[in-house]
């Protein structure tokens, strides 16, 4: 049976594979399953319907049969679980990379998540100017035990795994930031997660829906663009 995701019919992140449908998609593209998209508004995200797939009413979510699942950790647990080429055989290996699936989620993402929020909607804020290093450094001491940890190796444990797969789409968010390039393996480390065939056919299928919920650009606009007026 063909899972469905779901995802946002106007993605907030412009196409940039930020939004964590781009998880599961780069988890269903490793293991080699097809899977098809429906698309949600933001009105859509509130309504009965939706909320009876994930209570919080946000994306992505995963039905296949009778099974419907929200939160992207667990789904990608889900997907990893049940094809060889995201989760080790070795018993013990196995557990470390899931080990890394919750250290992503839980450890990682949660200070990179508090920068955006500083950054994004509390940049007019009175007190904005005084907490923002210090949300920053939090950023800091994470990605430096983090890159204590990888050493010179190409992946956290081994092969490669879902917990790389999580822990590198959480690094992704902060690649904007800046802070990532003061981590030269950190930045190897997301661009090998990039150059990945699976990644690259998730960030294109994302890139394509996004673009695909464009509207056409207005005549006059392109005439004002195409001469560097004002847009």
């Amino acid at each position: 049976m063909i899972p469905t995701i779901t995802a946002f019919e106007h993605s907030p992140d412009g196409g940039k594979g930020l939004a964590r449908d781009t998880r599961v998609r780069w988890a269903l593209e490793e293991a080699g399953r097809p899977y098809e998209v429906r698309l949600l508004s933001f009105p859509a995200l509130k309504e009965p319907a939706h909320l009876a797939l994930h209570p919080f009413g946000q994306i992505p979510t995963y039905e296949e049969g009778d099974l419907v699942l929200f939160e992207t950790g667990a789904i990608v647990f889900h997907i990893a679980e049940r094809h060889a080429r995201l989760l080790p055989e070795d018993a013990n290996a196995r557990a470390r990379a899931i080990a890394w699936m919750f250290a992503a989620a839980n450890t990682v993402e949660p200070p990179i998540l508090e920068l955006g929020t500083a950054r994004l909607l509390e940049h007019d804020k009175p007190w904005n100017k005084e907490r923002l290093p210090l949300v920053e450094e939090r950023v800091r001491v994470r990605l430096k035990q983090l890159s204590a940890r990888l050493g010179d190796a190409d992946w956290l444990d081994g092969a490669f795994s879902a917990g790389d797969l999580m822990m590198i789409s959480v690094l992704l968010r902060i690649k904007p930031s800046g802070i990532l390039d003061g981590f030269p393996n950190l930045s190897a480390y997301v661009a090998r997660g990039e150059a990945r065939p699976a990644y690259k056919r998730a960030y294109k299928a994302q890139l394509a829906t996004y673009n695909a919920s464009r509207p056409a650009a207005p005549v006059e606009r392109l005439h004002n663009d195409s001469h560097g007026g004002e847009p």
